[in-house]
């Protein structure tokens, strides 16, 4: 059943959806976790130490923020972080390679429905291109949407800064406003950078990172169980005003 707070009437008139991947719509049981695994042994972090069990804590916490500013958080200098950065990505790479990943139930044929009723839908991540490229990649989504974006592609800042929300809205001229754009996302600072974003809809869904009381607590106006449930919250399940599906930009 779907869980909403406080307004459960369905949000018509949202006309671009900006989706999160890992944890939202893509199931990567853990991979960030191992991948940052891969990534403190680099810089000599010791499984099992109290070191390491601070820093994956503060992975969790911010899961969705862009890996390379987390990377500087926890190891401070320039150059240790970007070490932690290439061993991270090359990890979780190598671990999308090998199968590891796969589409949330019901993601694609949400975004597909999403398409079809004339909505305009970007699919973000805090990873860097080349992971969210192997990702799309693996899953066969490539053409799924018109726009896909990383912290790169909105001048650096990831989440929670509301800039990829931003670029999607500028790059594929969807909506009107943004009272217009729907923010999906599984963790905390995906609903922080929907709110300082000013979306109409801000929702949050229990397939990845954080419950509904910490989603709630960032500004999440609906906590769906799944992304499944978002055309219903949507009213997709016809067409938007008659119209056709909308392009955009290149990825």
């Amino acid at each position: 059943m779907t869980e909403q707070t406080p307004d459960t009437r369905p949000a018509r008139d949202i006309r671009l959806v900006v989706l999160d991947m890992a944890g939202t719509t893509v199931a990567d049981g853990g991979l960030v976790e191992q991948a940052f695994a891969a990534a403190a042994g680099e810089l000599g972090v010791r499984p099992g130490s109290a070191d390491h069990a601070e820093k994956l804590d503060y992975v969790r916490a911010t899961m969705g923020e862009s890996k390379i500013s987390v990377f500087r958080h926890l190891f401070g200098e320039e150059s240790l972080a970007r070490r932690a950065n290439s061993a991270f990505e090359k990890a979780y790479g190598e671990l999308v390679d090998a199968g590891h990943i796969a589409p949330v139930a019901g993601a694609r044929e949400t975004i597909e429905e999403l398409v079809g009723s004339g909505r305009t839908v970007v699919l973000t991540t805090g990873f860097a291109r080349v992971t969210q490229d192997a990702i799309l990649d693996a899953l066969g989504w490539r053409d799924l949407v018109p726009l896909t974006l990383c912290p790169a592609d909105a001048g650096g800042r990831g989440r929670p800064y509301p800039d990829m929300l931003l670029e999607a809205f500028l790059r594929t001229g969807a909506a009107e406003g943004v009272q217009q754009v729907a923010v999906v996302g599984d963790t905390s600072y995906d609903m922080l950078s929907g709110v300082r974003a000013g979306a109409g809809v801000v929702a949050g869904v229990l397939t990845g990172a954080h419950g509904a009381e910490a989603l709630r607590a960032a500004g999440a106006g609906h906590v769906l169980p799944s992304v499944a449930a978002l055309p219903a919250l949507l009213g997709a399940a016809g067409p938007l005003d008659g119209a056709a599906p909308r392009g955009g930009a290149g990825r």
